[in-house]
């Protein structure tokens, strides 16, 4: 499967096509728009989610509720584009009607590198698309990947482990409890002495003008033994599993597993015995590997987390350089979030279902639902058996 996301952040609307997703999938769009919702809750959002109520359209792809095999077309409109239509119209205008130009690049984003490189001097041209607004209409490329998977069993799951300074505590709950429990948080945490301190922190650093990151985790359920490979780099699925959180604005660091915990330990403290039994075939005793052992699945849950940078847009500018006259300027400001990790967290799941789902399509005849669950089940079998 492949898709492109196109649109801009205060442009008419985002849209994806989705290209390989298996026919007689039943597609609802409820389902997806569970997803948008989820995405744009969290302690710490900004005044553009009060404006947005995001909802998806299908004009592709699927009929009666069913894949039909051709591509798919998403779309998510932008209700705030009725307030920009002048300043981001694709109509050519004169210098005099320019608007809401963009000279004084913010540190941390885009835009001045994006401007030099595309030869733009107002670089307008280069955040409205770098924003992660255009994770909407990833989160619904996800939800439709998500729904490939719930047909086979796998399960996703995502919570936040730390925000800024404040670390929550491990605690060991089936996944679905972690689904229940975080859907009630509103920093999507387990912890809930945590969840407050986070809360608090967010809260201050909003006070302060500045804005927070954190490190989220991603947990997938159900997944075969076998998905990716171990013979050529680029099919090695942890590796596409790490470019896709990485692909996430404002992502610096991925990790599987238990990650760079592993440099500080032994071998023999790091790595998973191998056990049988009649009822489950070949499992782990432990699952430091992240469920991703020589870029393919062992059977475990995989386990992925991401770390995010603080938003890069402060209501107390860092100091830039206005491009024009090159003096030093406080950089713009553009209404943003205080702390969109929660909401990151949600992205990451999408990212991960797609790179799951991907997988799945690939290991398996996938033109319809019908041969892929047939071959499934018998794979499953065989590595029960094997």
């Amino acid at each position: 499967m492949r898709y492109l996301t196109a649109g801009e952040s205060h442009g008419p609307q985002l849209t994806a096509i989705i290209e390989g997703v298996p026919s007689n999938l039943p597609i609802s769009v409820e389902a997806i728009n569970e997803q948008l919702a989820r995405r744009q809750k969290g302690h710490g959002r900004g005044r553009r989610m009060q404006i947005e109520k995001d909802q998806v359209k299908i004009l592709s792809g699927v009929r009666h509720g069913y894949t039909t095999g051709a591509p798919i077309t998403l779309v998510v409109e932008n209700k705030d584009w009725t307030h920009w239509q002048g300043i981001m119209s694709p109509e050519p205008v004169d210098g005099t009607e320019e608007k809401r130009r963009v000279s004084r690049p913010r540190p941390g984003h885009a835009d001045l590198n994006g401007a030099i490189k595309y030869h733009q001097r107002d670089m307008r041209n280069i955040l409205e698309r770098s924003s992660a607004r255009e994770t909407t209409v990833r989160v619904a490329v996800g939800a439709v990947a998500r729904q490939l998977l719930a047909a086979f069993g796998i399960r996703i799951g995502g919570h936040v482990l730390q925000i800024h300074d404040v670390v929550a505590k491990r605690e060991q709950v089936s996944l679905e409890e972690l689904i229940a429990r975080t859907e009630e948080s509103p920093v999507r945490c387990l912890d809930k002495e945590a969840e407050i301190k986070m809360m608090e922190a967010i809260d201050k650093a909003k006070e302060d003008g500045d804005s927070l990151g954190g490190t989220v985790e991603v947990i997938v359920e159900g997944v075969p033994i076998g998905l990716g490979s171990h013979v050529q780099w680029d099919r090695k699925l942890d590796g596409r599993l790490a470019q896709a959180i990485m692909s996430i604005q404002a992502f610096k660091g991925v990790e599987i597993g238990i990650g760079f915990e592993a440099a500080g330990l032994k071998g023999s403290q790091v790595h998973d015995e191998i056990v049988w039994s009649e009822e489950t075939g070949y499992s782990r005793k432990t699952n430091r590997a992240g469920g991703l052992e020589g870029g393919m699945t062992t059977g475990m849950p995989v386990v992925v987390r991401g770390v995010m940078k603080p938003i890069p847009t402060l209501y107390k500018p860092l100091m830039s350089v206005d491009i024009d006259s090159r003096e030093p300027f406080a950089a713009s400001i553009e209404r943003s979030d205080s702390c969109a990790v929660p909401a990151a967290s949600v992205v990451a799941e999408a990212v991960v279902a797609w790179e799951i789902a991907n997988a799945m399509c690939e290991k398996f005849p996938s033109d319809s639902m019908d041969d892929m669950l047939a071959n499934v089940q018998e794979y499953r079998a065989y590595t029960e058996k094997f």
